[in-house]
This record gives structure tokens, C-alpha cells and sequence, in this order.
């Protein structure tokens, strides 16, 4: 590939991926790192930390559900009610010690505390998931995840949710998020005494 051609390409492909590290970019495109950081220079693409504090600073919406740090992950984007975005790094607490593969409840515990905190809402909980994991995660890894309501039912928020390393789904699913907790359970008994 020419240098042009794949500097055209590198920024087609940060435009879809903007937290992949150098790295990931030399081994997507067979160059070098000192290659990857020249092309990141004359482009003037900065390196992935700033790329990435520059991406929560565009974050449109408050969180209204949780604390930020009760979040797992960084919040990227927000557009309450709408989809939110976070990316986690994958550190040494969040992977078994002998595989260097991540523990499933972080991927899960991502995804959940990215629904509550899409709800406009002052309180919300998790009624329901249903969720599935299609790779693993390893160590040092970034895990970016995205969750968008695909359906509202009273008190009740349906969720698509997933979580992608590298363009990869590692964890797809559905989940079901209760603005309102008194009634947690309640649109899904109904459910099951109707059948």
C-alpha cells in the first residue's frame, strides 16, 4: 500500500476505532510503529490519550441515574434516553490472574451501569438481561461499549447493548432497565401470568 493510501486509510479507520493505539494501527496496516506515529504527525492525528479525552469531551448529556465513578468504564458519549458510550481498558484487576482473560462480571458490569446511566431518570435499576459472550478479552485490551433503547413499555426501557474490541463483538445482548423501582418485576410478572 502507498503512503498516501494508507494514511487515507488510517483516517478512515480512527474515524471508526479513534481509541486504537499505535500499536493496533502498525499490526492493522504492517508498518512499524515509527511509521504509524509519522503518519499520525503529518496528519496531525494526536496519540490515542488525547484522541480519547478529546471523544468524552464531546459528550452531550449529564448523568442523572448514577455518580460518574459508579460507572464502569469512561463515559464517552451520552444522549440520555437515546444511546450512551463508554470504553474501559482492560488493567490487571479486571482479568484472571493465570489466563490474562477478563473476568465476565467486568464486561457485564459495563454494559449494566451504561444502561442505568442512559436513563433520564433520578433512579433505575436492572430488570432483566439476556446476555451473550462471543470472545474473550485479554489483558491491556480496550473495550468499547455502546447502548441504545430499542423500546420503552411504561416504567420499563429495552436496551440493545454490546461491547467490541477492535471491531470485534466480545459480549451482544438485551437489557431491561426500570425507571421506576417500586414497580421493578412487575411488567414482567404480567408477562408471565399472561402466557
Amino acid at each position: 500500500m502507498k503512503k498516501s493510501e494508507r494514511r487515507y486509510a488510517l483516517v478512515a479507520f480512527l474515524e471508526q476505532d479513534p481509541f486504537a493505539t499505535d500499536e493496533q494501527l502498525a499490526d492493522r496496516f504492517g508498518v512499524s510503529i515509527a511509521t504509524i506515529r509519522l503518519d499520525r504527525n503529518a496528519l496531525h492525528i494526536p496519540e490515542v490519550r488525547e484522541r480519547i479525552r478529546r471523544v468524552a469531551s464531546d459528550r452531550q448529556d449529564d448523568l442523572r441515574s448514577l455518580d460518574e465513578q459508579e460507572l464502569v468504564g469512561r463515559l464517552i458519549k451520552l444522549e440520555l434516553n437515546r444511546y450512551a458510550e463508554s470504553e474501559l481498558i482492560i488493567q490487571p484487576v479486571h482479568v484472571f490472574r493465570r489466563t490474562n482473560i477478563v473476568r465476565g462480571h467486568v464486561l457485564f458490569a459495563q454494559i449494566n451501569s451504561l444502561a442505568i446511566a442512559l436513563m433520564d431518570a433520578d433512579v433505575a435499576l436492572t430488570a432483566k438481561t439476556e446476555m451473550r459472550f462471543y470472545r474473550p478479552v485479554h489483558l491491556e485490551e480496550v473495550v468499547r461499549a455502546r447502548v441504545d433503547v430499542i423500546g420503552v413499555h411504561g416504567d420499563v426501557v429495552r436496551c440493545r447493548a454490546s461491547c467490541q474490541v477492535n471491531s470485534e463483538v466480545a459480549v451482544q445482548g438485551i437489557v431491561w432497565v426500570q425507571k421506576d423501582p417500586s414497580n421493578l418485576g412487575a411488567e414482567f410478572m404480567d408477562e408471565g401470568e399472561a402466557r
